[in-house]
């Protein structure tokens, strides 16, 4: 195929491992979505792009099949980066956890952390192994071992076995991928619904973690669904609803511009970076989003908003809403008897000091209207 390109198109490093056949040589710049348009340009002449591996595997393929037709372009897919590492180390892929982080943020990795944790990571260059290894020891995991592959592949391939303290060192060449045996005392984030409060930067207003858990198990999140959580506060629904399943996506609305700023840095260090937070007070502020699947309310409820809600949604939307005040619990039960759904009350109490001994404090019961508009 080579032979018979007029144009071949890729990053310098790959574009110097090819033989020169007369075709015409053009570097795909940085960032990558700058080559789609030069791409473009070469529609109807035979053209290549070079690309490492498998192009479908965090790799250039999706994105270039999404922007030309189906009887454009032909993939031939090589071995994958992901593949040639777990050659290397004798991993089994379908138990090593598998990360493309080189145009995403290391936080991703957060709600996967854990002792004994196998992963194969792709890092955007040599410089973010050191940057890896930081986060590693700032996280908890200070004994992590880092299995550091430069090249993959290629005659520069050079494979490095290192602790956190040697990766600091430097001296790592791109192309990098690092597989990680993440050992340290660290805290593992649980799997479950209901993730503990102190995860969650909060100036008291959040949602406490059994009630979370149970409005979880009401929002019933589903493969793709958006979320639109109404009155974020910490933003722990949200966060929470994002680490179910890598398909979801969610906007948060927050009325106060110091949470929605600690939304996002909560966002940010919990790996869920795709959080949408808007800053504004509903229902004027959800004018022109994405609609959603699902709706919570955790505050700011009101007849007003209910009402928006249930004229502009579509009728397949489901609805969950919290409230603790007697106002809002009437307005949900008033809500209740016009368009159906579940009431369901919620009562919770902790033990407690009493005296010399110990008895239930109780907290503010909540009620949670659940519904489909």
């Amino acid at each position: 195929m080579l032979e018979r390109a007029e144009i071949i198109m890729g990053p310098p490093r790959h574009l110097s491992l090819i033989p020169d056949t007369g075709a015409k040589r053009v570097e795909w710049p940085v960032p990558f979505s700058d080559g789609l348009p030069i791409l473009t340009e070469f529609r109807g002449r035979a053209t290549v792009v070079l690309a490492s591996g498998d192009p479908f595997w965090f790799g250039a393929g999706s994105v270039i099949a999404r922007n030309f037709g189906s009887d454009e372009w032909v993939a031939l897919p090589g071995q994958s980066t992901f593949s040639l590492a777990a050659a290397r180390l004798g991993w089994p892929l379908e138990s090593t956890q598998t990360f493309g982080l080189h145009a995403a943020p290391l936080t991703r990795l957060r709600p996967h952390l854990s002792p004994g944790l196998r992963a194969i990571l792709l890092l955007r260059n040599g410089p973010a192994v050191a940057e890896l290894a930081t986060y590693l020891n700032e996280t908890g995991f200070p004994d992590t071992q880092l299995h550091v592959m430069e090249a993959l592949g290629g005659p520069r391939e050079r494979s490095r076995s290192v602790s956190l303290t040697e990766a600091l060192l430097g001296g790592f060449d791109h192309p990098v991928c690092v597989g990680l045996e993440v050992a340290g005392g660290g805290q593992a984030l649980p799997k479950a619904s209901g993730k503990p409060d102190e995860i969650f930067e909060n100036d008291g207003q959040i949602t406490k973690r059994p009630v979370r858990a149970l409005t979880l198990s009401a929002l019933a999140p589903k493969r793709g669904e958006h979320l639109w959580d109404i009155g974020g506060g910490t933003g722990s629904i949200s966060i929470e609803w994002l680490m179910c399943d890598p398909t979801l996506t969610a906007t948060t609305i927050e009325p106060r511009e110091d949470r929605a700023e600690r939304i996002r840095r909560n966002a940010d260090a919990l790996g869920q970076d795709r959080l949408n937070v808007v800053h504004g007070t509903a229902p004027d502020a959800l004018d022109g989003l994405a609609l959603p699947d699902v709706v919570f309310i955790g505050g700011g409820l009101s007849y007003t908003l209910l009402e928006w809600l249930y004229d502009m949604l579509p009728t397949t939307t489901r609805l969950v809403a919290n409230a603790v005040t007697l106002e809002s619990e009437i307005l949900l039960a008033q809500w209740q008897e016009k368009i159906g759904g579940e009431l369901l009350r919620i009562e919770l109490a902790q033990a407690a000091p009493l005296g010399p001994r110990r008895g239930w404090k109780s907290a503010y019961p909540v009620v949670q209207w659940s519904v489909i508009l």
